[in-house]
């Protein structure tokens, strides 16, 4: 039963599919093993054992009698501790929210659940989702799976954690500035980023609703795409025959490129030049439009935060991170008409990407221009957490901004990843190509 620990989503849904894994052994065997773990509780906020137990018994009664809900039907997943559980508490990484118990699901935990899916847990996360390192002294800092003194990455942090230390199988996040997508890099995973609006947000402690994301880290593209299915109400899409003959890809030049650390330039190099050996096109492109998309940030992101947690934070400002509170509070340096006309902005540049990137399959960038930082460095220092924190998201947020779906996937090389970007509501295709890609990759 160990090696279920290690087994992709998609692979233990077989198994339970033909008779070989029952739900009820897998969920012991997780809960086991994400209660013995020494990093544990590092990496779950708390483990829903009652609720985890009930599903997996009723997944195994569906599979005796053949009436399994989805492929992913009594398969455990862990949630990031910002979408509400039922009796359960869900504090999203503050101690604004301590002891917050909602009374229902989120929407999207009930589909899943409606699915057949498992919930074995509440990850760890930065503090209320604004971060990108993931970083939290208020909770618990989870760790990198390469240097548990290193940082996972965020805001997903524990969710990543989760999967990458064999505590579950398959874990779902958001995504509203890279929080999918950086720990998934850090971790060797692949992180799906969907199109804003796409999945439900009923129920999810908001950061950004205008940005904010629902999306899983996982250990495959094909676990990528179940996940995206059960998160949805369906079977997710099909990746049979899928291939890189010819595809046409291209590298984004503006600003992706600058200053990448060493490790991640090469192995995004590397990961490029076996794409194309696969059978892709590689053209080089220039998209002076996100720069200045992202001099807009300030009023779309702090400024639509602070807007919606101002009068929480302002009640009890001293029980958070200094760092993220600030993060917030710049949000009070604009105006209304900052915030409207910086979206008007955006909806013009949108367009333009949109149409830029149309004749291309994807758009290919490193996923994060830098290597997990140490905790201790950034415990110690203020201006190197903000300067590594900018950096992180600096490459994830141009899918944000532009409204993009985006796919991670590793390089082989550790905590360095690929990027691949396509237009908005394109997830079927975008998961197509990335399992190409990572038969390409492997």
């Amino acid at each position: 039963m160990q090696v279920w620990l290690k087994m992709s989503a998609a692979a233990l849904g077989r198994g339970i599919d033909v008779g070989e894994i029952d739900p009820i052994d897998l969920a012991d065997v997780y809960l086991k093993a994400a209660a013995d773990h020494p990093l544990s509780h590092r990496i779950y906020a708390r483990l829903t054992s009652d609720r985890a137990k009930a599903e997996a018994k009723a997944a195994s009664a569906r599979a005796k009698s053949g009436q399994r809900l989805s492929p992913l039907d009594g398969v455990p997943v862990s949630w990031k501790d910002l979408f509400d559980t039922a009796g359960i508490a869900t504090e999203a990484g503050t101690a604004l929210l301590k002891d917050r118990v909602p009374t229902t699901d989120a929407k999207v935990l009930r589909v899943a659940t409606s699915m057949g899916t498992v919930c074995i847990g509440k990850t760890h996360m930065s503090e209320l989702a604004f971060s990108g390192l993931g970083y939290n002294p208020i909770t618990e800092t989870s760790p990198c799976v390469h240097d548990a003194d290193a940082v996972s990455g965020g805001s997903s942090s524990g969710a990543a954690a989760s999967v990458a230390y064999n505590i579950a199988p398959l874990a779902i996040g958001s995504d509203t500035g890279g929080s999918v997508r950086v720990p998934s890099v850090w971790n060797d995973l692949v992180g799906l980023k969907t199109t804003s609006g796409r999945i439900s947000l009923s129920g999810v402690v908001p950061l950004v609703k205008s940005f904010d994301t629902v999306g899983p880290l996982a250990r495959t593209v094909e676990d990528a795409a179940l996940a995206l299915g059960i998160l949805e109400g369906t079977n997710g899409p099909d990746l049979r025959g899928a291939t890189l003959e010819g595809t046409h890809f291209a590298v984004l030049t503006t600003l992706a490129l600058d200053d990448v650390e060493d490790q991640p330039l090469a192995a995004f190099n590397g990961a490029v030049d076996r794409l194309k050996a696969a059978g892709a096109k590689i053209t080089l492109i220039e998209a002076p439009e996100i720069i200045e998309a992202i001099s807009h940030a300030g009023p779309l992101f702090p400024g639509e935060a602070y807007g919606m947690w101002r009068g929480v934070i302002e009640a009890n400002p001293d029980v958070m991170f200094a760092q993220v509170l600030g993060r917030f509070r710049a949000g009070a340096d604009f105006s209304a008409p900052d915030y409207v006309a910086a979206w008007e902005t955006l909806h013009k540049l949108r367009a333009i990407w949109d149409a830029r990137i149309a004749g291309y399959d994807a758009v290919l960038t490193p996923s994060c221009a830098i290597m997990p930082p140490k905790i201790a460095d950034l415990a110690a220092d203020e201006a190197y957490y903000v300067e590594r924190n900018l950096k992180a998201l600096r490459n994830t947020r141009i899918g944000n901004l532009m409204g993009s779906c985006a796919l991670t996937l590793p390089t082989g090389a550790p905590s360095c990843g690929i990027t691949l970007t396509t237009l908005p509501m394109q997830e079927e295709r975008l998961l197509r190509l990335g399992a190409a890609a990572e038969a390409a990759l492997a």
